[in-house]
Order: C-alpha cells, then sequence, then structure tokens
C-alpha cells in the first residue's frame, strides 16, 4: 500500500484524533512562541516593552497567515490529489507552493525594514512603545522566511501522513525559545532584542528538521520540477485564504482592540489587553488545530465521494470544539489571577485587579469562537472558499468592527471587553445559515446521484 494511504486507517474517529491532537499540540506550540518572548519581556524587561511586543503581534501573526493561506490552500489540493492517487501532480503543487513562499518572504522582509517605523505607527505603537516595537520587528523581519516556511512545512508534514512528527519538531521549537530567550533577556540582559532573536534561531532550526524530512526517504510529498501555473497558485490562495483570514483574525483582533484602548481608555489598558490577547491565543489556536488536523481527511474522503464521511469528521470537530471551549472557559475563569501574575508584577495591584476582571469579560467569547472556526475550516476542506472566506471575514474583522462600534457607543470604554462575545456570537448566526444552505444543496445532490443510479 502506497504511503499517502497514512491518510486512511482502521477507524474514522481513530484517525480524526490522531490528526487533530498533533495539529493542536502544534497550534499550542505555535502560540507559544510570541507568550514566551511576552513572558521574559514582562520579567526581564518591563510591563510597557511587554505591551509593545503585544503591538507587534499582529506582524508575527500576519507571517503565520500568510503561510498558512498557501499552506492550506497546497494541502488541500494534495489531500485531494492523492484520493485520486495523482501522486506526481501533487508533488509539484508542494514544490511550487515553496517556490512561491520564497519570493513572498523576501518581499516582506524588505518592505518591513524600509517602512519599520510606519509599520510600528500603523500597528498602534505610542511614542513609549516605538522604540521597542521597532527593534522586536526589525530583529525578526530578516528571518520572515523561516517563520513562513517553518508553518507551512508543519502542515504539509501532516497531510502527507506524519502529524507526530509535526508536533516533535515544532516542541524542539518552542522548549528551544524558552531556553535561548532566558539567555538573551535574562542572562545577558539584551532586552527586546534578545527575546526576538530568540525566537528567529528557533525557528532556524525547526527548518532544519523539515528538511531533513522532504529531503528523506519517508512520507510521499517532495521537491521535484514543476512548471509555473498562475492557475494553480490562484487556486491554492482561493482554498487557503479562509484559514489565512482566520489566522490574521488574532492579529486583526489585536489591532482593534488596540485602537479602541488607546481611544477609549489609559494606555495602561494596554497591558490589561496584552495578557487577554495571549490566553486568548491559545483557546484560538486550539480550535484552530481541530480545523486544520481534520482538514486532510475532508479533502481526502471529498476528494474520493464519500460525502458521508465528511460529514461524520464535521460532528467529531462540533463535539470536539464545545467540550474544550467549556473546559477553557472554566479553566481562564477561576485562573485568572494566577495568570495575570504572569505578566503583571504583584506591585501593580490596581492593575493586576483590573485586568482579571476585564480578563473574565472577555473569556465568555471562548464558549462560541470554536464554531465559526470548525465552519469555516470544513467549508474550505471542501473548497467552498467563498462561504469560508464569509465566516472568517465575519468573525475576524466585519462582526467585531460592529460590534466594537456599537458597544463602545452604548458603554464606552468598558464595552471594549464585551466586543469579542458579541462578534462571535453574530458571526455564528451566519455560520448556521450558510451551514444551512449547504446541507440543503447536498441533500438535492444526494437525490439527484441516487435517481440517476436508479435510471429515473
Amino acid at each position: 500500500m502506497v504511503s499517502y494511504m497514512r491518510l486512511e486507517g482502521k477507524s474514522l474517529k481513530r484517525d480524526f484524533f490522531r490528526f487533530i491532537l498533533p495539529a493542536v499540540a502544534a497550534q499550542w506550540v505555535f502560540a507559544l512562541y510570541t507568550m514566551v518572548d511576552a513572558m521574559f519581556v514582562a520579567r526581564g524587561v518591563s510591563e510597557t516593552a511587554l505591551a509593545a511586543v503585544n503591538v507587534s503581534s499582529p506582524f508575527v501573526t500576519g507571517m503565520f497567515a500568510l503561510s498558512l493561506t498557501f499552506a492550506v490552500g497546497t494541502s488541500t489540493i494534495v489531500a485531494l490529489l492523492f484520493g485520486e492517487k495523482k501522486v506526481e501532480k501533487a508533488k509539484e503543487v508542494f514544490s511550487q507552493n515553496m517556490a512561491a513562499l520564497v519570493a513572498l518572504s523576501l518581499i516582506l522582509t524588505a518592505a518591513a525594514l524600509i517602512w519599520l517605523e510606519e509599520l510600528c505607527r500603523f500597528l498602534g505603537a505610542t511614542e513609549s512603545l516605538l522604540p521597542y516595537a521597532k527593534e522586536y520587528i526589525g530583529t525578526l523581519a530578516p528571518f520572515a522566511v523561516f517563520f513562513i516556511l517553518s508553518y507551512s512545512f508543519e502542515i504539509l508534514v501532516s497531510t502527507d501522513g506524519y502529524p507526530a512528527l509535526a508536533t516533535v519538531i515544532v516542541s524542539i521549537g518552542v522548549v528551544l525559545n524558552c531556553i535561548l530567550d532566558y539567555v538573551f533577556v535574562m542572562a545577558l540582559h539584551k532586552g527586546v532584542f534578545g527575546a526576538a532573536i530568540a525566537t528567529a534561531i528557533s525557528q532556524v532550526v525547526v527548518i532544519l528538521f523539515y528538511l531533513k524530512h522532504f529531503l528523506g526517504k519517508k512520507g510521499t510529498i517532495k521537491f521535484c520540477k514543476f512548471r509555473f501555473s498562475p492557475g494553480l497558485l490562484l487556486r491554492e490562495v482561493r482554498n487557503g485564504f479562509p484559514s489565512g483570514i482566520t489566522e490574521l483574525s488574532a492579529g486583526i483582533i489585536t489591532f482593534v482592540f488596540n485602537q479602541a484602548i488607546i481611544r477609549f481608555l489609559a494606555e495602561e489598558a494596554l497591558v490589561s489587553y496584552s495578557v487577554i490577547a495571549y490566553v486568548n491565543a491559545i483557546v484560538v489556536m486550539s480550535m484552530v488545530g481541530v480545523a486544520q488536523g481534520s482538514q486532510p481527511l475532508i479533502s481526502y474522503y471529498y476528494g474520493k465521494g464519500e460525502n458521508e464521511k465528511c460529514r461524520r469528521i464535521l460532528r467529531y470537530e462540533l463535539c470536539t470544539v464545545a467540550g474544550a471551549s467549556a473546559v477553557a472557559l472554566l479553566a481562564c475563569y477561576f485562573g485568572a489571577e494566577m495568570l495575570v501574575s504572569i505578566f503583571i508584577s504583584g506591585g501593580s495591584e490596581e492593575l493586576s485587579a483590573y485586568s482579571v476582571g476585564v480578563f473574565r469579560v472577555f473569556i465568555l467569547s471562548f464558549l462560541v469562537a470554536g464554531y465559526n472556526i470548525v465552519f469555516a475550516g470544513y467549508f474550505t476542506a471542501i473548497e467552498k472558499s467563498g462561504t469560508a472566506v464569509m465566516i472568517s471575514l465575519g468573525r475576524g474583522l466585519i462582526m467585531l468592527a460592529i460590534s466594537m462600534a456599537i458597544l463602545t457607543k452604548l458603554f464606552g470604554g468598558a464595552g471594549i471587553w464585551w466586543a469579542a462575545l458579541l462578534s462571535e456570537l453574530l458571526c455564528l448566526a451566519l455560520s448556521g445559515i450558510l451551514w444551512g444552505r449547504q446541507k440543503r444543496a447536498m441533500s438535492r445532490s444526494a437525490v439527484w446521484t441516487a435517481g440517476s443510479r436508479a435510471g429515473v
């Protein structure tokens, strides 16, 4: 049996967990990269530097979103081609994707370095935060190609049938990041620069491990010669764009909240939101891991025409995020003081108390976010990119902007912390409508197929 059949095992439910558990673990690791930087910066530099790292985080999120757009788009096509047993074509798709990402990474690096100050100010850096933000982004930008390729490699290793290997590699990266953060920030006192260079070096090491897999004998996906196809590239972007928006939504949400806080609240509230943003990243990335881990399986069975298995996987996803979101809410509510204390020193009692209060409001959005992420991921996996984009843009930008405008108009700065919950609820209504429409379309297709086979 050829290796691409690693996508299909003895049990669908077992395969589901075999793929989502490593994917969720990998997402935690990616979220921990910036969180670890933040913790060391908060302890080793200052809370102002912590706020600057948070302001800069949309740049990192943007790199991952670009990578994810191409990675998921490529993974979807590769899994479909595996289902159709077109392995050589799948290799060409993979190789073109990597070449395109290298080119885009170089462009991103040049743009970030040329317009560094303008970028930092656009992201919300005030005068006190600007030096730290410039140092952090300016250090990371030359390593953009490693950030972007590492995320893409992680997803495609899973599609190649080795999800556990992907988890091991990203775990090596985050452990190395922690060690280097301690060395550069705490031991050598290199401040924000030290945190950034620690993350960059860990990404370089991770790339070496991924290349060992793709250049080795294991697996099916390999580098090969390819003829550049703009149409194929467009198809990858179209398929991956919803997932890219989902990933970018964390950065967009951070940007929107930072702007609202600067307008309606004191600058100290940026520190409170920094705590929320990093914990929110862990929870949201867990839901993204469920959606991304399931994607190769859904695309594979969709390529084989086994739609009932696709729907069963969706049910597994929805049940998983329902349980996970409830656990996350309870853990964060009762552990709020401990989580806040990791980032804010005990000397800032008023700021700590305020942060705990608004944190407990924000986390209510955890109960809803997972459903929207799963629906967007499902539509992406079956190449319904337009529908997926509607959901991803809805939760990541449009619904949030509407919610923020309404709530700050009614309640001023206090309304900021409820905006995420209202945004997710509005998007869930949209997701329900779109899923109902998809189910009706699938039912009509099944009836038509059955009639054709019966000779009607």
